[in-house]
Formats: C-alpha cells, sequence, structure tokens
C-alpha cells in the first residue's frame, strides 16, 4: 500500500495536456542543459542521509562552495545543530493552527515567548505571533498607521531595502495608499528632502535601522518632526543587531518591523524566512495577525491563549485593516530555540562578532589604494568604493571561490561579513584581491 495516494499514468497525462506538455521531463526544459547529469548515479541502498550527501557532493562536477559576503538583508548565521532536531519533531513540524488551547498549550508557550523576546530586543510594548517575512510585515505596519491616522500618504526612505519598497508600493497600490520616496543622501537618509516632504497629511515616514547599506542613521530629527506632525514613526530593524545597538523604543519608533532570518535561521535559498511586527500599546487593536496571551486555568496553573480573536479572519472582514490570518510559527520557534541557547550575553557576543569582523574586513580593504570609503557609521555590511573595474574583480573573485557581496554599480560593493564568517576567510578574501593586482 501506499502511504500516500499517487498520481496515476492518467492523473499525469491529464495535467500535462491541461499545461500543454509533452512528458514530465518538460517541465525542467528551462534548466540549463550543462548543468543536467544524464549518467546514472549508481546510487547504493545502504548509504545513511551523510553518506549519500558526501558520495553526491564527491561526484558533483557543477557545484562550487563559495566563501559568501554578500549580505543585502539574507545573512549567513552560525549553525546549531539542536535547533534543526527540534524543529523536525512531529509535534512541532506538522502542528496545526492553535485554536484548541487545551491541545495545544507547547506551540502556544513557544509564540508567547517569541512574542516577548521581540518586545525585549525592541523595547516595544506588544508583538504578534510573527509574520511571513520582513517586507510584508512593513507593508502590514503601513496600515495600520494609516487606519491610525485616517491619512493615505506614506513616506519611505530610498535607504529601505529595495525589495521591501517594491512590496510596500504593491500593497499600497490597491489600498489608494500614496508612497513618496524619501531621497538618500551619501547613502543616509535625507533630512532635507524628508523635512520638505513631511506634512501634515502623512501617515508616517518607513526608515530601517541599520539601513539597507548597512549604515546607521540617526532618526532625531525625523522623530521630532513627525510628532509635529503628528505621524507615526515605523522602523524595519535587524533584530540581531538590537542586543548592541540603541533600541527602536529609544528613538520613538511607534511600530518596530522586519526579517528576522538573521535570528539563526538558514539562508535556504531566500526562504522561508520570518517576519516580526511589535508596536506600542495604543496601536495594540491595529495590530494584523495572531497574538498570544497568558493567562490561568480552572487550577490556577499558568495557561497560554490566542488572544484578541475578535480580529479580522472572524468578523467585520470588510473593515479589517489586513487579511492575514496566519504566522510562520516554525520558523519563529527557530529563532525561539536559537535566542534561548544564546541567552542575552550570547546575542550581544554575536553581534559584536559581526560588527568586529565587518569592521576588520573594512580596515583590510582600504589599505589597498584602489579602495575607499565613506565615514558613515555601519553594523555588519559597508558599501566600499573601487577604482577600478568592479565587475572584472567580483567575477575574479568568484572564479577563486569568494562572492565579493553585491554590485551596487560599476565600481560599488555593498560588502557584508557576520558573525559565521572567520577571520581566516576575511584574510584570504583580501589577499586575493590584492593577488588580482599582481598577475
Amino acid at each position: 500500500m501506499f502511504k500516500y495516494f499517487p498520481h496515476t499514468p492518467e492523473d499525469i497525462r491529464e495535467m500535462l495536456d491541461k499545461i500543454g506538455l509533452e512528458k514530465l521531463d518538460d517541465l525542467f526544459r528551462l534548466v540549463p542543459s550543462h548543468l543536467l547529469k544524464e549518467e546514472d548515479l549508481a546510487l547504493p541502498s545502504s548509504h545513511s542521509e551523510q553518506e549519500l550527501k558526501n558520495r553526491l557532493l564527491a561526484i558533483s562536477t557543477k557545484n562550487q562552495p563559495f566563501i559568501s559576503f554578500v549580505g543585502a538583508g539574507s545573512y549567513e548565521c552560525l549553525p546549531f545543530s539542536v535547533i534543526g532536531a527540534l524543529t523536525s519533531r512531529q509535534e512541532f513540524l506538522t502542528s496545526y493552527t492553535p485554536y484548541q488551547p487545551e491541545i495545544s498549550q507547547g506551540t502556544l508557550q513557544y509564540i508567547f515567548e517569541f512574542q516577548s523576546m521581540i518586545c525585549e530586543l525592541t523595547g516595544m510594548d506588544v508583538a504578534n505571533a510573527s509574520m511571513y517575512d520582513g517586507a510584508t510585515a512593513t507593508a502590514e505596519a503601513l496600515f495600520m498607521a494609516t487606519s491610525q491616522t485616517k491619512r493615505n500618504k506614506v513616506l519611505i526612505s530610498k535607504t529601505v531595502h529595495p525589495n521591501t519598497i517594491a512590496v510596500v508600493k504593491t500593497y499600497a497600490k490597491f489600498r489608494n495608499v500614496e508612497v513618496v520616496e524619501v531621497e538618500a543622501d551619501s547613502y543616509l537618509t535625507s533630512e532635507k528632502d524628508f523635512l520638505e516632504k513631511c506634512q501634515e497629511d502623512v501617515a508616517c515616514f518607513i526608515g530601517q535601522y541599520p539601513n539597507f547599506y548597512g549604515y546607521l542613521e540617526d532618526y532625531g530629527l525625523i522623530k521630532d518632526t513627525l510628532v509635529n506632525q503628528k505621524s507615526l514613526f515605523i522602523m524595519n530593524a535587524d533584530p540581531s543587531c538590537l542586543p548592541v545597538l540603541k533600541s527602536p523604543k529609544s528613538w520613538g519608533a511607534d511600530i518596530v518591523c522586519g526579517e528576522a532570518q538573521s535570528l539563526g535561521i538558514p539562508l535556504s535559498f531566500g526562504g522561508p524566512y520570518l517576519g516580526y511586527l511589535a508596536c506600542t500599546t495604543p496601536l495594540l487593536r491595529k495590530m494584523p495577525g495572531r497574538i498570544c496571551g497568558m493567562t490561568k486555568d480552572v487550577d490556577g496553573k499558568r495557561a497560554f491563549v490566542l488572544t484578541l480573536q475578535a480580529r479580522e479572519q472572524h468578523i467585520r472582514r470588510e473593515k479589517a485593516n489586513s487579511n492575514i490570518c496566519s504566522n510562520q510559527s516554525l520558523m519563529a520557534l527557530s529563532t525561539v530555540i536559537y535566542m534561548s541557547l544564546l541567552g542575552k550575553q550570547g546575542l550581544k557576543e554575536v553581534a559584536m562578532r559581526a560588527y568586529n569582523h565587518a569592521h576588520y574586513l573594512k580596515d583590510q580593504l582600504t589599505q589597498y589604494p584602489y579602495f575607499s570609503s565613506n565615514p558613515n557609521e555601519f553594523f555588519k555590511e559597508f558599501v566600499i568604493q573601487y577604482h577600478g573595474n568592479g565587475k572584472e574583480l567580483h567575477q575574479y573573485l568568484q572564479e577563486k571561490g569568494f562572492l565579493a557581496g553585491m554590485l551596487l554599480a560599476d565600481n560599488q560593493f555593498l560588502l557584508c561579513a557576520t558573525e559565521a564568517r572567520s577571520k581566516a576567510e576575511i584574510d584570504a578574501f583580501v589577499r586575493t584581491v590584492g593577488e588580482y593586482h599582481v598577475r
């Protein structure tokens, strides 16, 4: 018996006819032929998972491991095998929506712990049970602001991640919200342009911390201006940096959101990742998604429940701020395990390790006369100017096994060095850059 009912040949034929293909192999015709392995892999039937993985790596002629200095919103983290071991347990991996608290206490507890940890990191009053990713969390924060202020104009800095800006604009378009971009000046938000555009019809301003280019912005003037205009301040923040930075709450943020992938979630070719959303108490009832609360059961023991459930997924859907009614529970659990393993001191040490690696990388590169940088304060990534052909250097480094960040322009590199990089790897990268110039 099959564990699951498979597709019959007739089922497959009907599906192929529907999409206009002759055979199953046609589904992969977009894959370049030189990447396809035609011969039999000749895999034995008695290998363990690790043995099989090692064998496939050994016979592969196309895969090349790289040492990555790419950031730009997705960051390589220190791997902890215990995270995968715990999240793959079936009570976590296959658990369903915790609507019935009497059988969902484990799931509800780690959601509550996730919310509590996000509040500690951001300094905010309340957090929800997580969002799909950082970009959509930012868009949801925008809707909270427009609903609270009854205004339909939003400012967003061009120093916010371009993908986040694109998602915000997409969400806003179909809600008749006007999104106005604030110009950047030397990779920081232009205060002059902000002051010109921040009028009394603005619902909120969205900034990033650290920003897309890795730099730490001073939001003091921006926050004061927003207060005067009775507008809200939304901060998209990298939570892995917050243990050692001034908190979003201290900057006066009303809503804090962002991508939590940097809290121990593998890169995984772009997902699944994890969005978070936190706010001050006055905005609590504008917050979308699930919120887990702590209470007592009939015996007086601590218990967890989904709270404030008279929400968009239940009633008044046509008047809802948001249509979201789910969360990234398994990814939230991953970050809870990660933060629990490290603890407060460990999170600070990991953040400082990333900070030190990035600054060491910049210091080493700028010893070469063909590199220059700006004086902006940064955390774990930065922009560096190369006085030469950036594309050629980028290609050369790739051939030598390094992913040399993101090319912002022909001669501008956005480089990142997280806690996962070692001094030896950074030295090897810098040495290879030097070798390029003495060939």
